[in-house]
């Protein structure tokens, strides 16, 4: 059961226009549970690099409007591309504008991803976000085989009714988890095994 007026923010690592993993994250807000509001952050290319001077009255306006963002959101959901084996610099950067203040601390965090590559960077990210957050989930985990898809493909694969149930259980564990305060399992592709439908499934060993 999710908590009423539940807030979600999913924020994707690449700041192409086309990114799939954006595209992804667009259609998990289109499946959000009753009562959840989900939206896609789509600022990370405009907040500056971060400095410690730039911090506190220095702040600029971009960057308070962000840490606002992840303030009034009960969980987050992150989903980023590999770059040169890592996460990328524009991720990162907005992740450093949050490490001194608490907004992050003890916030829900969950990974998706939208390609079966990308182990350097999820490594990477994994250690980032259990070192920001008591919260960060490792546990729950949705990968989905979306590598070289263009936005109008992601929108029709996740169409199907597979992918639907994934989208929704991943989803729907994630916000239950936040309302219980626990880490919830059993929504994962990839280190902790496999519970993907037959017909996912095949779709992942056929791309990789």
């Amino acid at each position: 059961m999710a908590a009423w007026g539940m807030r979600l923010i999913a924020i994707s690592g690449s700041t192409r226009a086309a990114s799939t993993n954006t595209a992804m994250l667009e259609c998990f807000c289109q499946h959000a549970p009753p009562n959840v509001e989900m939206f896609v952050y789509r600022g990370l290319a405009d907040l500056p690099a971060f400095s410690p001077d730039r911090e506190g009255v220095n702040t600029p306006l971009v960057v308070r409007d962000f840490i606002n963002a992840i303030r009034h959101a009960d969980g987050i959901i992150l989903a980023s591309p590999e770059y040169v084996r890592s996460i990328p610099g524009g991720l990162k950067n907005a992740i450093d504008w949050l490490v001194s203040g608490d907004e992050i601390i003890g916030k829900p965090v969950v990974l998706a991803h939208a390609s079966h590559r990308g182990g350097d960077m999820l490594v990477a990210l994994r250690f980032v976000l259990a070192t920001v957050t008591q919260r960060f989930n490792p546990n729950l985990f949705l990968q989905l085989p979306l590598m070289s898809k263009s936005p109008e493909q992601v929108r029709e694969f996740l169409q199907a009714k597979d992918c639907v149930q994934l989208m929704e259980t991943f989803l729907r564990v994630f916000t239950c988890g936040i309302v219980s305060g626990r880490a919830p399992h059993g929504v994962t592709r990839g280190d902790s095994g496999n519970t993907w439908p037959e017909s996912v499934d095949k779709s992942v060993d056929r791309a990789i």
